[in-house]
């Protein structure tokens, strides 16, 4: 495998999920104002089912950059089975690494870089959560301050 080819699919993935990212970031973003803004009247619970679509598009965001790097073991036959592939792209886009499932030795680069690029996605989807969160922080300081 030629070293400049792993290293330019890789560089194409890493951009193509930090688009993802960035898409599926936005998306949320829109969709929590539009949830926010149509009650005149703010409740926990409110701003809760807010915080759990987050989170549950967070995952969909990193389950589908994680199908994406599967996808491409597989279509480069670097992985045997789909279950291998999506398995080894789990453990290291989450940087577990188990390493009882290895890549083909011609795309072991790209599965190193797959570790790093999953560890800043799931950083920045940490520092949005974190600040979605942080919203009920808020509401709970004004329903506190209310006589």
């Amino acid at each position: 495998m030629n070293l400049s080819l792993e290293l330019a699919v890789a560089t194409a993935l890493v951009v193509l999920t930090i688009f993802i990212h960035l898409g599926g970031i936005a998306l949320l973003l829109a969709l929590l104002r539009r949830h926010r803004g149509r009650r005149t009247v703010r409740t926990l619970w409110h701003e809760g089912l807010g915080i759990l679509g987050a989170a549950g598009g967070l995952f969909v965001l990193h389950a589908l950059e994680i199908w994406l790097y599967a996808g491409f073991y597989i279509a480069v036959e670097a992985l045997r089975s789909f279950e291998a592939a999506l398995y080894f792209s789990t453990s290291s886009y989450t940087t577990v690494g188990y390493g009882d499932v290895v890549l083909d030795e011609r795309w072991r680069l790209l599965g190193a870089i797959e570790g790093a690029n999953g560890l800043i996605l799931l950083g920045w989807s940490t520092a949005f959560f974190v600040a979605i969160v942080g919203r009920i922080r808020g509401l709970e300081n004004e329903v506190q301050a209310l006589p």
